[in-house]
């Protein structure tokens, strides 16, 4: 998932290309580097639309997904606030680090953990993808297994509701659609004052079907969605197959 950063230009566009990018290039990675060699290429796309646009000079978008990579194992790629859980088991725990202001304020112990959902500054991002040849993505492999049930969120809505309650509603034994409709509902009443993005996927053996397409939603729904099969016409014919 991507969430375009606020404050700046374009964020809807930032998102929804980087994605577009990365969907229509399938996504099938070897390893740590091949991904991060795919978010590169994703992210070069938002340089190609500052270039012919110079008025989106600043557009930025956050990312955070795992990828199921040749020979099953599960990589992870993560830039900016937005977040991943893993539940296992019953145990929920956060599986990315937030790239933004009060979390380093809280590593280096100058704010406690329990008061950086309320910081006034905390939607100040320390990295993002923007176009830029030194912006910062972390890329590693995750510990995944069969039965986990892994959430990617924006800070939509870890900004305005507890995770007790957020692992609570992830616990239940539900469908991922309908878990990920209801953690929306719950942000929108909390009330948030940020758009809400939720994404909830379980780990299960099998192969993906290979004429799955992607399936967008948000800003990236309404933007470049009819141009992938013109960009799937660029990928190489072994390219494998779409895994979400």
């Amino acid at each position: 998932m991507a969430d375009g950063v606020g404050g700046g230009p374009a964020g809807d566009l930032a998102s929804a290309a980087f994605l577009r990018r990365l969907a229509a290039a399938h996504v099938d990675v070897r390893d740590e580097d091949d991904l991060a060699e795919r978010l590169r290429g994703a992210n070069w796309d938002l340089r190609a639309h500052v270039w012919r646009d110079p008025s989106l000079e600043g557009m930025a978008t956050t990312f955070t997904g795992i990828v199921v990579a040749r020979g099953g194992h599960v990589l992870i790629g993560h830039s900016g606030d937005s977040r991943a859980y893993r539940l296992r088991a019953g145990v929920a725990t956060r599986e990315t680090r937030d790239d933004s202001l009060v979390q380093s304020l809280v590593d280096h112990g100058l704010l406690a953990p329990e008061a950086a959902a309320s910081h006034p500054r905390r939607n100040i991002v320390t990295a993002s993808m923007t176009g830029a040849e030194d912006d910062h993505v972390t890329v590693g492999r995750a510990d995944a297994a069969v039965g986990d049930r892994w959430l990617f969120c924006s800070d939509g809505l870890t900004d305005y509701v507890p995770e007790e309650r957020i692992f609570a509603t992830l616990a239940r034994p539900l469908k991922p659609a309908r878990v990920a409709a209801e953690l929306v509902a719950i942000a929108l009443a909390a009330p948030t004052r940020d758009n809400v993005t939720v994404v909830v996927c379980d780990i299960a053996d099998g192969d993906a079907d290979a004429g799955e397409r992607p399936v967008f939603y948000g800003a990236a729904a309404g933007l470049f969605a009819e141009e992938l099969e013109e960009l799937d016409d660029d990928v190489d014919d072994d390219a494998g197959d779409t895994r979400g």
